[in-house]
């Protein structure tokens, strides 16, 4: 049995509303915490001989789980890998550490490249798959190298320009499990910096409902000068709600969880507001947020 073989957490039948922002999702098959490498190889090797579906979740910041869960291993490396080591301007992380810390342990040491995620929510390996950013910035423009291991226990490493990173999209290889990576920062004065991370912490302040459980942005921006969330307000959908989850007043691209939302709410008002904005607009609006356990179609219109 796989649970005898990994020494990290491992917990059966695991209700995803534990271990997601939104505070949805029904049971997995298995919630694992690989205390290690050595862990990570166990486990994908395990999967790939059983044919068990894997899944990584990261903080569960950007996701949104079935009710009727994921017949499959999920796994997070949010609590273990978790090494942050600063030399000068040289930047080494392991995926499981969070935006937050990274951003503020550079601006810290008035590093510039990181400081307009101040405040995004989950990890660094989520981050790197979505090419994360705010307010301009984006997670790929300072990196260098990233490691990542194979399905079969093997380290790999790819040099920045051998991924295409676009907006909220990477190449990253779907059989490989990034593990961790390298940047340069550029070191500029204080004055500047501190000014930079606290303009984007107000902006978010400023714009995004903060109070609420969400999964962040729910759908990409069409364009670069064409928001997701405004095609929704202008459609007339700010505060529509269903059961307990609403399309925020504050900012239309954030479906926020009230408190007993069902995933079944949010994929009603994915499809509404999806519907809606093509019908007024002729415009299609893709997913940001990444999907877990539901059938093909789901989110179809």
């Amino acid at each position: 049995m796989l649970k005898e073989k990994v020494t990290g957490t491992f917990l059966d039948n695991e209700p995803m509303t534990k271990h997601t922002s939104y505070g949805i999702g029904g049971p997995v098959r298995a919630y694992i915490t690989p205390a290690n490498q050595e862990d990570l190889v166990t486990i994908l090797r395990f999967a790939k001989e059983k044919d068990i579906p894997t899944f990584f979740a990261g903080s569960g910041s950007n996701l949104l789980v079935s009710d009727e869960g994921f017949d499959g291993i999920v796994i997070t490396l949010g609590k273990t890998f978790t090494r942050l080591r600063i030399v000068g301007n040289c930047v080494e992380a392991e995926v499981g550490v969070m935006l937050g810390k990274m951003v503020k342990e550079t601006t810290k040491r008035n590093l510039t490249g990181l400081e307009s995620m101040i405040g995004v929510p989950g990890t660094l390996g989520g981050a790197l798959v979505m090419n994360a950013g705010a307010f301009g910035g984006e997670i790929s423009n300072c990196l260098d190298t990233i490691n990542v291991m194979t399905m079969e226990g093997k380290i790999k490493t790819y040099k920045q320009n051998e991924i295409d990173f676009s907006y909220r999209h990477s190449t990253f290889p779907t059989d490989e499990i990034l593990v961790s990576a390298a940047f340069t920062l550029k070191e500029i004065p204080k004055e500047k910096i501190q000014s930079q991370r606290a303009q984007a912490s107000q902006g978010r302040k400023d714009t995004q409902p903060l109070k609420f459980r969400s999964a962040g942005s729910v759908f990409k921006n069409p364009k670069p000068d064409l928001a997701a969330g405004y095609l929704i307000d202008q459609a007339g959908l700010k505060g529509t709600r269903q059961g307990d989850a609403e399309i925020s007043p504050k900012h239309a691209n954030f479906f926020v969880n009230h408190g007993q939302a069902k995933a079944t709410d949010v994929v009603t008002l994915i499809r509404l507001a999806k519907k809606t904005v093509q019908e007024k607009f002729d415009v299609k609006l893709d997913l940001e947020i990444k999907t877990l356990g539901f059938a093909p179609g789901t989110f179809n219109v």
